[in-house]
């Protein structure tokens, strides 16, 4: 893409740390999903967590974002626990989009997009030109002004998560979390959405944390993979490092075949044919 704007400028140059420390996580206290886990979110990478379903992936990210409180342990920003830093001083500097998020009834692109600047309001900072440039710079990177005075309703499912993606970045977070944020979108749309987080990254410097389920696009996009299964983390490094046959049976419970991606260089995961296993 092209220099960046005025608007892009203006976010924050400083890189928010994430982590986890030994979190233990439910939602019923009978049932725990992840128990005594811990991980460090690298700041300024792209960090995409894989597994099957049901292994913790959703779970881990909604307690990082503090939607989840966890059972035990703490997560921390930049060293404090999330815990105890007011809301919308979080909001500031973690994102959240969420799986299946829906828009209220009747809200235009613009209007639901110009949300993103909510954690910045108060009674002593009301609606100001930073917040216009905000709004602006998100929709005209995610490619959304066009659709501004459009209904969210009537839009595609990609057209959509676009615009969900520049609410989130309107917020000018440090760290974006996304979860499943392919889910529902055609092969074109989900490359689309992908290729964005990463430019994002590339550009602004912003610390991206999704939950995927394409093993080969998370290979792909990725700096750093994280693999869990039945709420442990069984593998957290660079694609080219962690992704093996075995790891993908350990996780899948699948038998693969691991080869280079011609076009990337990254690891291309290709089931076996049950006929030919």
């Amino acid at each position: 893409m092209s220099a960046k704007t005025a608007g892009d400028q203006a976010a924050p140059s400083r890189r928010s740390e994430l982590q986890a420390r030994g979190v233990c996580l439910s939602y019923h206290p009978e049932h725990p999903v992840v128990s005594d886990l811990s991980v460090r979110v690298p700041p300024g990478e792209v960090t995409l967590i894989v597994g099957p379903n049901a292994c913790g992936k959703s779970t881990l990210l909604r307690a990082l974002s503090r939607v989840l409180v966890p059972d035990s342990g703490q997560v921390l920003l930049d060293g404090e626990d999330a815990a105890r830093i007011r809301p919308k001083s979080f909001a500031r500097r973690v994102g959240l989009l969420a799986q299946s998020s829906i828009a209220p009834a009747g809200i235009t692109v613009h209007e639901l997009v110009a949300r993103g600047r909510y954690p910045h309001q108060s009674l002593l900072h009301q609606w100001s030109r930073q917040d216009d440039e905000a709004v602006t710079a998100a929709m005209a990177r995610t490619h959304v002004t066009d659709l501004a005075r459009r209904r969210v309703a009537s839009l595609s499912g990609g057209q959509r998560q676009r615009v969900w993606i520049a609410l989130a970045l309107a917020q000018r977070t440090d760290v974006l979390l996304l979860d499943e944020p392919t889910t529902y979108l055609d092969l074109a749309h989900q490359v689309d959405v992908l290729e964005l987080c990463r430019e994002l990254n590339n550009e602004l410097g912003t610390t991206i944390v999704a939950v995927l389920h394409d093993l080969n696009q998370a290979c792909r996009y990725a700096d750093r993979i994280i693999a869990m299964r039945a709420g442990r983390i069984l593998a957290n490094g660079a694609p080219r490092e962690v992704i093996t046959p075995q790891l993908v049976a350990e996780v899948f419970g699948l038998e693969v075949h691991v080869i280079r991606d011609p076009l990337t260089d990254t690891p291309l995961v290709l089931p076996v044919p049950r006929g030919k296993r």
